[in-house]
């Protein structure tokens, strides 16, 4: 009787060993979680492309969660001074844009990025944007999709070229011809801008201006002048697309070849441009007495103060700045510029990668500026005075005079902080 209660009770401890190994073997570790938010990829392809391409490996990888969310630099600047002043830190990574760099620097909302930069040796982000992403010599944000302006052409247009044109060296006063020409020969115009309010018209111009030796932003100035007259040169001429108007963003008239001629952001020309290359052309912006002017952007990804994820947070933008990556990214939605010289080394030859060398060449020699929208109380509302003078003007039937440019910059000027 004692063997037999001695060989139940063996059995009885090697189940309960077994069953230990085999819940330890199931056990499965704490998911972990990022809550990132960015301004950058807000166009609905460009976002599903970074959710399925590039963080859901990452995810599956590390087995964390990325909360991954779109907003405004402004909606993102003010829900986290939310979030700093209750001290409740719910987001980990956000992006802004380079203008917006030196608000979030100056609040102290974002966490010195500078020794782990200094880790990684297999990457070297441009100095081009050094102003914007570092503040007294410490690196606070890391660059991501930096931006330039190019021009797109239908080459239904090409029959309008006025003579002995270069498209490679386009000039203002070349592009204005052309337009005129073709507003004449079609009977109404090709040139797409941007004509809702708040969009991208203040670059279009401001690219314009800078090719004349103007600041940006700059209304009244001899060289902004200059501009001025190329554009309402093309308005007298009927030159814009009649829907111009109801324009929001530059991609659709193009894609649907109601535009013909058009200088935009270059991610936005490598979406058209990609949609059939047999269409289109690429070239640089066009040139003024100065060079070729152009706003240029980037955007950053920067840690939060107080992120309860840090070192999560340091593996992921690890990640997301390597070079391979960087290069993924860039081409996956659109045509960014990767600011990181080992990504520009990985470009191949197809229609993205075309876009992305022509931007980092109007990057390189070209006359760019950046966005200075900390140095003012209302970004939106020095862009709307430009979009006013686009609808009165341009688009209008007011006259470019000094006196009503005058009139403008002093509207401007009173946003000055």
């Amino acid at each position: 009787m004692k063997k037999v209660i001695s060989l139940m009770l063996v059995v009885l401890l090697m189940s309960t060993a077994l069953a230990g190994c085999a819940t330890k073997e199931t056990a499965t570790p704490e998911k972990k979680k990022l809550v990132f938010t960015s301004r950058l990829w807000s166009a609905p392809e460009e976002k599903e492309f970074i959710i399925n391409e590039i963080i859901k490996p990452y995810e599956e990888a590390n087995n964390i969660d990325i909360e991954f969310s779109i907003a405004t630099d402004d909606e993102i600047f003010d829900a986290i001074k939310v979030q700093q002043e209750s001290g409740n830190i719910t987001t980990d990574i956000i992006t802004a844009h380079s203008g917006k760099m030196p608000d979030w620097t100056r609040a102290g909302y974002v966490m010195d990025l500078t020794d782990v930069v200094k880790s990684w040796k297999d990457r070297t982000f441009f100095e081009t944007f050094k102003s914007s992403t570092h503040k007294d010599g410490k690196q606070y944000f890391l660059p991501v999709g930096a931006d330039v302006y190019l021009t797109l052409i239908n080459k239904k247009a090409l029959k309008y070229k006025p003579e002995g044109v270069d498209i490679d060296h386009l000039t203002w006063e070349d592009y204005a011809k052309w337009a005129v020409n073709i507003a004449k020969g079609e009977g109404e115009g090709k040139v797409v801008i941007t004509g809702i309010p708040q969009k991208s018209w203040i670059y279009m111009f401001g690219a314009s201006a800078l090719s004349y030796g103007a600041g940006f932003p700059d209304i009244n100035s001899p060289e902004a002048m200059k501009a001025w007259k190329i554009w309402e040169k093309i308005g007298d001429a009927k030159g814009f697309i009649p829907t111009v108007a109801n324009v929001e963003s530059s991609v659709d008239p193009m894609k649907r070849e109601e535009g013909w001629l058009c200088v935009f952001h270059n991610a936005r020309v490598g979406t058209v441009y990609a949609s059939n290359e047999t269409k289109y052309i690429v070239a640089p912006a066009p040139s003024g007495p100065k060079g070729i002017g152009t706003v240029a952007g980037v955007s950053g990804y920067a840690i939060v103060k107080g992120s309860k994820n840090y070192e999560e947070a340091v593996k992921f933008l690890e990640y997301l700045t390597r070079p391979d990556i960087q290069t993924k990214i860039a081409l996956g939605t659109g045509g960014f510029i990767p600011p990181v010289k080992e990504a520009i080394e990985q470009l191949g030859d197809g229609a993205e990668d075309e876009v992305i060398k022509k931007a980092l060449m109007v990057l390189e020699k070209g006359v760019p500026s950046g966005v200075p929208a900390h140095e003012y109380k209302d970004w939106g509302a020095v862009k709307q005075i430009f979009d006013d003078i686009f609808v009165e003007a341009i688009n209008g039937d007011k006259k470019i005079t000094q006196e009503y440019l005058d009139a403008k910059q002093a509207q401007l000027d009173a946003l000055k902080k």
